[in-house]
């Protein structure tokens, strides 16, 4: 029900997860990150307990495959699990279980991997991977992930409609960067795209305001001076 995919910047620094499926919710309950650490997808019969625990794991020291062999040798039901692993390093990992539903494939690049189940071709992991490795690295990280996204649409995306997207984007706060929903649209990777567009000028300006509200920008609304 789900196709997503897990990247680094090796220029800042930064840990990205973008998702969509055709159950709701799915970035509250799909997607995990942590500054400086790596991030995760858990997805197929979801267990959102894998995301903090695979977290935890690579910020004690363990890698993406260590992380992901010991989830693996010791959570509940692993035949059932799909996850997606990416460390501080840019060293990637990924577990479909043999009850991953219907056509599932993964693929792993370079700083990015890729997973998804009930999809309309095995390819998709492929065409995301790809489209994310071909990107210019100088863009934000947002926008690569965006794109590789799509292209994950272009080429078929999940075999019914999806419904829910969502990206997460962290950079070296303990806030995400970016956290951007959109559930049960009948288009919510293009909604979320938009929903990129509207935030991508001004996220850093945020991150100022928290840090040196007296070197931010003016927030632009009426009654501010």
């Amino acid at each position: 029900m789900t196709f997503s995919l897990v990247a680094r910047c090796s220029r800042s620094g930064q840990f990205a997860v973008a998702v969509s499926s055709s159950s709701p919710a799915v970035a509250a309950r799909c997607a995990f990150a942590r500054a400086g650490v790596g991030a995760v997808t858990t997805q197929n019969v979801t267990d959102p307990r894998l995301g903090p625990w695979a977290l935890d794991l690579m910020e004690a020291g363990a890698s993406a495959l260590e992380a992901r062999d010991i989830i693996v040798r010791t959570c509940t039901f692993p035949s059932y699990r799909q996850m997606t692993l990416i460390d501080r390093e840019g060293r990637t990992a990924l577990w479909s279980g043999e009850q991953s539903l219907g056509t599932n494939a993964d693929f792993q690049g370079v700083n990015v991997v890729s997973a998804g189940n009930l999809l309309a071709s095995a390819d998709v992991p492929a065409a995301i991977v790809r489209s994310f490795e071909q990107s210019d690295p100088d863009m934000e990280l947002g926008q690569r992930v965006m794109m590789a996204m799509q292209a994950g649409v272009a080429a078929g995306g999940e075999a019914g409609p999806v419904r829910s997207a969502g990206m997460l984007v962290v950079d070296r706060e303990a806030w995400p960067l970016a956290d951007l929903r959109v559930d049960w649209e009948d288009d919510p990777i293009t909604r979320l795209a938009t929903l990129w567009s509207v935030w991508k000028p001004q996220m850093h300006d945020y991150v100022t305001r928290c840090l040196n509200p007296e070197a931010a920008p003016s927030y632009g609304v009426p009654g501010d001076e």
